[in-house]
């Protein structure tokens, strides 16, 4: 019986080693462990993503096309009609258009010219307006039986600048309805013939079309709807 007692006690205290506690962790090690993960290379958060356009929207020329011009003469008085048409001073045309003007841009560049953009997209209420002051389908389309190209987004009336953005000789100024304005060219200067030529070939190398009777307009090849909403926005500073 005194064994048996004896080989218990033991059997206890053999359990009472197994579960000794861990020694607490001291200070600094736990210091040096949060220095430690501290040390380890963060993840940068990635930079917002930029806004992709589809070719159909609407932008400002001049943001997203180097060094090109603006002198919308509609959004004053200096035009054939003497009056202001609408109240914006930035062209706007579809995203899809201004790249192919990027390009036009680009080309030139490498000659020492510019581009300089005296109407791009003509909402709906400013053809009316037109029409209004002046109401004649030889210079201005009737809004009643179709919109003006212009209101499609894709149409732009432009010529071409110098490095300091001085205008270069052209046959005749904007909007004169004379037929020094047709793309004909033997009615004006060989100099003014030459740079207007210049201006027709590289818009048509970059997929856009001249129209006739108007040495500065060009419209995209490819087509848009009428745009019935939107306005540009009026700059207030």
């Amino acid at each position: 019986m005194r064994i048996k007692i004896c080989l218990l006690l033991a059997a206890l205290l053999l359990t009472g080693c197994a579960q000794k506690p861990q020694a607490a962790q001291p200070p600094e090690t736990a210091a040096a462990q949060t220095q430690a993960t501290e040390a380890l290379p963060q993840l940068e958060t990635p930079p917002p993503t930029q806004r992709v356009f589809a070719d159909a929207d609407l932008v400002p020329v001049t943001q997203y096309v180097p060094g090109i011009r603006q002198e919308l003469r509609y959004a004053g008085e200096d035009n054939f009609t003497g009056q202001r048409i609408y109240e914006f001073s930035d062209a706007y045309l579809r995203w899809g258009t201004v790249k192919k003007l990027q390009a036009v841009s680009e080309e030139l560049a490498q000659q020492g010219l510019g581009l300089k953009i005296w109407d791009g997209f003509r909402p709906v209420k400013a053809q009316f307006r037109l029409w209004q002051v002046c109401p004649d389908p030889a210079y201005v389309a009737n809004p009643e039986t179709g919109y003006s190209a212009h209101s499609r987004g894709n149409t732009v009336d432009i010529t071409l600048v110098d490095s300091q953005g001085q205008p270069l000789e052209m046959p005749t100024d904007f909007d004169d309805f004379s037929a020094k304005a047709d793309r004909d060219y033997t009615d004006c200067t060989a100099q003014a013939a030459a740079n207007a030529q210049l201006l027709e070939q590289v818009m048509e190398k970059h997929g856009f079309r001249g129209y006739w009777a108007e040495w500065w307009h060009f419209t995209d090849t490819q087509s848009y709807p009428v745009e019935e909403v939107f306005d540009p926005p009026v700059r207030t500073e």
